[in-house]
Parts: C-alpha cells; sequence; structure tokens
C-alpha cells in the first residue's frame, strides 16, 4: 500500500464524495487537508471527518479554485507548510451552470480544468519530492458527449456542453501528465465515481432541486460507494501500471476513441498553460 502521508483534497472536500473520500483515507491514517473555499462549511466538515475516523490529523486550508490568484496563493502558502505531498485529489467540479470565474473562462471549464491544472502544476515539485506519489482527477462518463474547440475552449452557451468539455479536458490532462511525469514516480488517473446522489443541485432552482431529489434518490447512488474508485486509485498496489488511465468501478475502463488522441492531450495542455499564466 502507498505510504500515505499528505492527502490534499480540494473544494468539495466538505461535503458528497471528496467527504467521504477524506474519511475512508483518514481512517488509513492519511494526513488529510481539505481545501474549500467557505471557511464554515470546511469546519463542519473537518470535525465530522474527526469523528469518523478518529483521525485527528485533519485539516482545512482556503482555496477558491474561480480564481487564479488564490490558487498561487494557496499553493505558496501549503508548500510553505507541507514538506510532503503524496496524494492530490482534485475532487472539486461545478455542475452545468452559465457563470464565469474571477478570471472570465466559463465556471465549469475554469473551475473544473483550468483551476485544477494550475493547482496541480504549482505543486509538482512537491510530489516529484514525495515520490511515490499519485494525482487523481474526478471526471464523468459524460465526457463522450462533446468534443473540444481550440477556437472556442471557453465555450459557455449550452451549460451542459460546458460542463461535457470540462470533463473531456479532464481526461485529456490526465493523459498528457502522466506523459510527462513517466519516470519521475508519479502517476495520475482520471476517475469517473458514477453518477452519486449528493449535493451538486444547490446551484439550481428550487423546483429542479426538487425533482431531482427524486431521481436521485431512485437511480443515483451514495456518496459513500462514489468514493471508492477514488479510494482504490489512492491506495491500491497494481494501480501504478495503469498511469494516464480512467478508472471506473475500481478498475480501467475504455474510451470513446476521440478522447485518447495524445495530440490533442498536449495541446489542451500547452493551451491551458497560456491560459493560466504558467512560464
Amino acid at each position: 500500500m502507498l505510504h500515505l502521508f499528505n492527502l490534499l483534497h480540494l473544494s468539495g472536500g466538505n461535503s458528497g464524495i471528496g467527504k467521504e473520500t477524506a474519511v475512508a483515507l483518514a481512517l488509513r491514517g492519511a494526513r488529510v487537508i481539505i481545501a474549500c473555499r467557505d471557511p464554515e462549511r470546511a469546519a463542519k466538515a473537518v470535525r465530522e471527518i474527526k469523528m469518523r475516523s478518529h483521525n485527528m490529523n485533519v485539516l482545512h486550508m482556503h482555496l477558491d479554485l474561480a480564481n487564479l490568484r488564490a490558487i498561487r496563493e494557496f499553493c505558496k502558502a501549503f508548500l510553505q507548510k507541507e514538506k510532503r505531498l503524496d496524494i492530490l485529489i482534485n475532487n472539486a467540479g461545478m455542475p452545468s451552470v452559465l457563470d464565469w470565474t474571477d478570471d472570465n473562462f466559463s465556471m465549469c471549464f475554469g473551475v473544473n480544468h483550468l483551476g485544477h491544472f494550475l493547482l496541480t502544476n504549482l505543486l509538482l515539485g512537491r510530489l516529484k519530492e514525495s515520490a511515490p506519489s499519485r494525482i487523481i482527477t474526478l471526471t464523468c462518463s459524460n465526457y463522450k458527449y462533446q468534443k473540444l474547440d481550440f477556437q472556442d475552449l471557453n465555450y459557455n452557451l449550452l451549460p451542459f456542453f460546458t460542463y461535457c468539455r470540462s470533463k473531456l479536458a479532464n481526461i485529456y490532462f490526465t493523459q498528457e501528465l502522466a506523459r510527462l511525469m513517466e519516470g519521475k514516480g508519479v502517476t495520475a488517473y482520471s476517475v469517473h465515481p458514477g453518477y452519486v446522489s449528493s449535493a451538486w443541485t444547490c446551484h439550481y432552482s428550487i423546483l429542479f432541486r426538487m425533482l431531482m431529489q427524486v431521481v436521485m434518490f431512485m437511480f443515483f447512488v451514495p456518496c459513500e460507494l462514489g468514493a471508492q474508485t477514488v479510494v482504490h486509485c489512492a491506495v491500491a498496489d497494481g494501480v501504478t501500471q495503469h498511469s494516464g488511465c480512467y478508472f471506473s468501478d475500481c478498475r480501467p475502463a475504455a474510451l470513446r476513441p476521440f478522447a485518447k488522441d495524445p495530440s490533442v492531450a498536449k495541446k489542451l495542455w500547452e493551451a491551458s498553460e497560456r491560459l493560466v499564466g504558467l512560464p
């Protein structure tokens, strides 16, 4: 089993799949850091994670993935305080909403892809120093409904399609990250947790929330079950040979052919570097 010292858990670690993942890893003795933008919800989540895991080594740090400057400030603070980073879990995700980040990116693309892209790159040095280490990025099987348009990566006309594109970007990001980290002791995985009954509907109207509560009760899985593939990729011994792969139900899963194009993954990486201002 991978030695656990630090788990960095992104915004979303205070609820849903993120919180259940944090509990599962805290139960295994991990030092857990959840990064959230809402300090009150984060503090409440930390108390619950400690109570359920009997692990007092759980804390939170402030992070707003919709603001590139805030991401840089978070990484600077994290690197000053923490000398190891064994597992980075990019759990945060915005649903299909028509909104914009502080840097004028569509909310889905800005948070779901660019925020994780910048954060991961700024922490790669610590991950390599802590090798063997792992990076897990949550995606969704909805990726298959859209392809990227490099003339308009910031597409924000139809929220559901924007969400699908951001989830496809997560997959390409993981593939190119795994290629770049080959031989450096850092492995990367994209994970579809299933359709999970969580609080993602909070961004929508009351009527929609009521409707989705019925749908989720009938067809979606609980958060604890949805976290299992994330935990598997974080701690299982056999996954390291599958770096860059897409996981579902605790095993590598097939992707649509267009989602396995290394030239597109490389092109997205280079475009993302320009968009977030990485050298």
